[in-house]
């Protein structure tokens, strides 16, 4: 209950500085039928806990924000509440050039203030959770910013875009339907009006991106959204097939306590060995994991990925030369 009137007062004293009207001390005091030390502690929390940007204007009597884009917590949050809100900042730390990190620590501070734990502190959550991530591609605030703000306001989007494979930039214009956040890669699926299909854009690999004045009606989900779900990876596409792995009994102790896709279907194998099946759309990134397990995993089929695995194998065999025996007592 103590709570709930707190909120009340920091809601209407909010209200009034709104309504240019000057509240003050007395008139909080008057309002709500409390004491003028009161309401005294109540402004005092609003900008001290609650981060108000409030300044007094000894002509009118009375406060007002000096930052009109200061909003107040619209409920006040439990301490699991507040802990899940941080730890997603922790996640998203390096997405998006730290832009959406940074709106989640300002929320957070809100909502500490508003749960008034003094004992829940920034830095304790600091040093208590870390989220960190590699071979992602990072992403300029600005970008994320624009991509979004078309997103959301159907606007079109023209860029310059980067090809991984040959460095070659082609101007696209898009139309963003869904931004996906992929292994800490933001990922674009837009309408490709230079292709006429659907694709997927890395941000990361976007130069010189304008948003366009033109609007354009959104396309159905059942369009876009096989552009990112359904088989196994960022790769998608309406031909599936089912990819079987097989690990050996060291790695199998590892492989089944890991989710590789929701339609995953393990089998265990003599010897403690494990299969694990999959649907795929493509092969360049079950291509990469295969060969990070090295000799503790096969390809079971399809044949056509056992043989880009194997292909794959000859050409780093042909980097590092035929495997020699070591003599014995360690490296020279």
């Amino acid at each position: 209950m103590g709570d709930f009137l707190y909120y009340e007062r920091f809601a209407w004293f909010d209200d009034q500085i709104r309504r240019n009207r000057y509240p003050n001390a007395g008139r909080l005091a008057e309002h709500f039928e409390i004491s003028k030390k009161q309401a005294q502690r109540t402004i005092a929390h609003l900008r001290d806990r609650l981060h108000a940007p409030l300044e007094y204007i000894t002509d009118r009597r009375g406060y007002v924000y000096t930052d009109d884009s200061f909003e107040l917590p619209r409920l006040p949050a439990t301490q699991e509440e507040v802990l899940a809100v941080l730890l997603a900042r922790k996640l998203l730390s390096h997405a998006a050039g730290g832009h959406i990190s940074e709106q989640i620590l300002r929320f957070g501070r809100k909502l500490i203030a508003g749960i008034g734990r003094s004992d829940l502190s920034m830095d304790e959550l600091d040093r208590s959770f870390s989220a960190e991530w590699h071979g992602h591609s990072p992403v300029p605030a600005a970008i994320f910013r624009r991509v979004s703000d078309a997103l959301l306001k159907h606007r079109l989007l023209r860029f310059a875009y980067r090809s991984p494979s040959t460095g070659e930039q082609v101007e696209r214009t898009v139309e963003p339907h869904h931004l996906q956040h992929y292994q800490a890669s933001w990922v674009l699926v837009a309408f490709c009006r230079l292709r006429g299909q659907w694709r997927t854009f890395y941000l990361a690999r976007m130069q010189h991106l304008v948003m366009d004045n033109e609007t354009f009606i959104p396309r159905p989900e059942s369009e876009w959204k096989p552009h990112c779900e359904g088989a196994f990876g960022i790769f998608q596409g309406s031909n599936h097939q089912p990819v079987t792995l097989k690990f050996n009994a060291f790695r199998a102790r590892y492989v089944r306590s890991q989710f590789w896709h929701k339609k995953q279907q393990f089998r265990e194998l003599p010897g403690c060995g494990l299969e694990i099946t999959f649907p795929v759309a493509d092969f360049r990134e079950v291509k990469m994991e295969i060969l990070q397990f090295g000799g503790d995993c096969e390809v079971v089929g399809p044949a056509e990925l056992r043989d880009e695995v194997r292909r794959e194998i000859g050409k780093m065999a042909g980097i590092y030369g035929p495997v020699t025996s070591r003599p014995a007592g360690g490296r020279n």
